[in-house]
């Protein structure tokens, strides 16, 4: 049984002290990759506590609780941070991106290491279809935010609707890897093929 709190502290220290050597976006970065980490633990805490309650079984929550629960509680943390600290276009994508990261990256060593499988290709699942799908539905929440912004309509039902997507893409890829077979396949290609997406976004509006 991994401690969740242990491998948090082995991962954040280093990255905490680092930040006492850089600056600027790096450590703007690196701040956000560690609260990443946090929001992970949380969200487990959370997730865990209803699932004891509600008495639902490991699939159920993986499917209809996980993405509400994960999706929520990195949406409060990006809002949070717009509120206090008013970032820039870039620097709410900047802070998507780190918590996105740093979610992904904590939840997969604390999966692989409960686990304790060899197996590269797993590994390689992994990192590439469920560390991608939270850095793709963060970014998606980002450029969510700077749309209502622009548009003036920065308000609670703007931001339930952004959410609600976040929330369905996330729920979509955890439905479609929960069985083996054709299923499980698309799920993993989806976080790539949507990150692919987003770049192209990106891409087309510095053109």
């Amino acid at each position: 049984m991994v401690n969740a709190e242990n491998v948090l502290i082995c991962i954040a220290v280093p990255l905490a002290i680092s930040s006492f050597f850089i600056q600027g976006g790096a450590r703007r970065l690196v701040f956000a990759f560690l609260a990443g980490m946090v929001v992970c633990i949380f969200s487990a805490y959370v997730a865990g506590f209803i699932q004891i309650t509600s008495g639902l079984n490991a699939k159920d929550i993986s499917i209809f609780l996980s993405p509400m629960v994960e999706e929520s509680m990195k949406l409060l943390l990006v809002l949070l941070c717009i509120y206090v600290f008013e970032p820039s276009g870039k620097g709410i994508e900047l802070l998507a991106v780190g918590v996105g990261a740093g979610f992904a990256t904590f939840e997969n060593y604390c999966v692989l290491l409960s686990s304790d499988t060899q197996q590269l290709t797993y590994m390689l699942i992994r990192g590439l279809a469920v560390g991608v799908m939270h850095i793709v539905t963060l970014v998606a929440l980002a450029k969510g935010f700077l749309l209502l912004k622009s548009f003036k309509v920065f308000n609670f039902a703007g931001i339930a609707g952004i959410l609600s997507i976040s929330v369905t893409v996330h729920g979509l890829y955890n439905l479609l890897v929960s069985s083996p077979g054709v299923s499980s396949y698309i799920g993993y290609v989806m976080p790539m093929l949507c990150a692919v997406l987003l770049h192209m976004v990106n891409v087309a509006r510095r053109g």
